[in-house]
């Protein structure tokens, strides 16, 4: 058995190899996951990684780990080949963070008990009404074009009528469909801002976790947050780095720590940035899944000078598969970033167009909006009712109004990478808080919306037998 697995491993190796796939450069799985990934004693691994190293194949490196030397074809020629594993390093976008990276490859893996997931659970998915509506707009196909550069105007007009609803009033030519907020935020970046730019943010922040201003080289300002959401005053006092500044904010529901900006705090900061002309970029994803009471109106209610830049989304709500969300703003700054997505991707699926406007047109977003309400209520109790009998006294957290998350603070003294890896190893994918801060070393986001009910009580209560063993 250990021979046939060896073998295995060898073979494994050798095909990524001959085939390209590891090009010369390239750093393999570690041992450990080699190890994981063919059910084998790490004995049996570093057996296979020394044969293929005096082939010549492999080579280790001090720092770096065990790297494709050469494949067959360059061991009998001269010519020397091309490193891509140098080459990918050269590009502009800078690359995720190594944990951000570990997150989403272990997020497609269905055997882990997902606690960090930001997506709503397939259960919660509404199936049924969907295949109707894919077939009444597939039956309703002419012809599946390139839509207009802004996107549909039918679901542009959809949009301004949903948003209505919210205090928003504003006009298609406003509103630019995108393929999700991550687009939105990736075409103000290179379309808007400048190098060097200030993007003035919470801490800890969702944003933290990207890299898309980074690769910009745009530089973060976190600004401190309090129960009532981000502090704006603190935003006067860096008076040296206000210019070519924007300010980047989740106030409804923030992610990662579901804090809930309330409306006097909204007014007073959509003072200070309109006395200090600091444009706003607000991020309203989680701003329908509300559970207790509605949240107060977007800052963009109460824009009267086209100051905020407000991404909207499906993904979060209704499913992320879509990938249909929306920016509204100047007509000016939409035209612009219009024309900068016709360069990146040609415009957003017309399907996926034709069956969000399906979806918001005929009332049934709404209906279904309700049904999430009731069912993420009930799972936030399912995870507060798991956090008190297993982690009391171990960790604090705050009651969510809305959203996805719980914010949890834990008291020993842990390294986050220690619990993200031992976690890993019990079955678990958490989302450390350091990915949102460095300073949150002490914080896991727990998302309640993904795993079934049975998985989040099961899953907090390993959880809270993990940290007991690592104090």
């Amino acid at each position: 058995m250990r021979k046939t697995k060896y073998n295995q491993i060898i073979k494994y190796i050798t095909e990524k190899i001959t085939r390209g796939e590891w090009s010369i450069g390239t750093k393999i799985p570690s041992q450990r996951e080699l190890a994981n990934l063919f059910k084998v004693n790490r004995s049996t691994v570093v057996t296979a990684l020394e044969e293929l190293i005096a082939d010549g194949l492999l080579e280790t490196k001090i720092g770096k780990g065990t790297l494709i030397a050469n494949n067959t074809w360059t061991l009998m020629s001269v010519t020397k080949p091309i490193n891509w594993a140098e080459n990918v390093t050269l590009g502009l976008h800078k690359a995720s963070m190594k944990m951000v990276k570990d997150i989403n490859e272990a997020e497609a893996k269905k055997h882990y008990i997902q606690l960090g997931k930001s997506e709503l659970s397939p259960e919660l998915f509404p199936l049924k009404d969907m295949k109707r509506i894919m077939g009444k707009v597939t039956d309703q196909i002419s012809s599946l074009s390139y839509e207009e550069p802004k996107g549909s105007i039918e679901l542009r007009k959809a949009i301004c009528s949903y948003l209505e609803k919210k205090g928003i009033y504003t006009s298609p030519s406003s509103v630019l469909v995108v393929s999700g907020a991550l687009q939105a935020l990736q075409l103000i970046s290179i379309g808007l801002l400048r190098k060097g730019s200030t993007i003035f943010l919470e801490k800890p922040s969702y944003l933290y976790s990207l890299s898309v201003f980074q690769s910009a080289e745009m530089k973060f300002q976190g600004l401190s947050i309090d129960q009532e959401g981000l502090i704006p005053k603190e935003i006067t006092e860096l008076k040296t780095i206000k210019e070519s500044a924007v300010l980047y904010t989740i106030p409804t529901f923030h992610n990662p720590t579901g804090i809930l900006m309330s409306e006097q705090r909204r007014q007073e900061l959509m003072k200070i940035c309109e006395k200090e002309q600091i444009p706003i970029i607000e991020d309203d994803v989680y701003g329908d899944l509300w559970m207790d009471t509605p949240p107060p109106a977007p800052l963009k209610k109460s824009d009267k000078y086209g100051n905020v830049l407000y991404l909207g989304s499906l993904s979060k709500t209704l499913s992320p598969g879509l990938r249909i969300g929306w920016m509204v703003g100047p007509e000016s700054v939409i035209e612009r970033l219009a024309d900068l997505k016709m360069q990146t991707d040609y415009g957003s699926s017309s399907l996926s167009q034709k069956v969000a406007l399906e979806w918001l047109a005929s009332g049934l977003y709404e209906q279904h909006l309700i049904l999430v309400r009731e069912q993420l209520k009930i799972r936030r109790e399912v995870a507060l009712k798991a956090l008190t009998k297993n982690l009391t006294g171990l960790a604090t957290w705050d009651v969510p109004m809305g959203g996805f998350f719980i914010w949890v603070k834990i008291y020993p003294p842990l390294k986050n990478k220690h619990l993200f890896e031992k976690a890993l190893s019990e079955g678990i994918l958490i989302n450390p808080g350091n990915i949102y801060a460095q300073s949150s070393n002490q914080y896991i986001r727990l998302s309640y919306a993904f795993a079934t009910i049975e998985d989040i009580q099961e899953g907090i209560k390993r959880l809270g037998k993990i940290i007991k063993t690592l104090v």
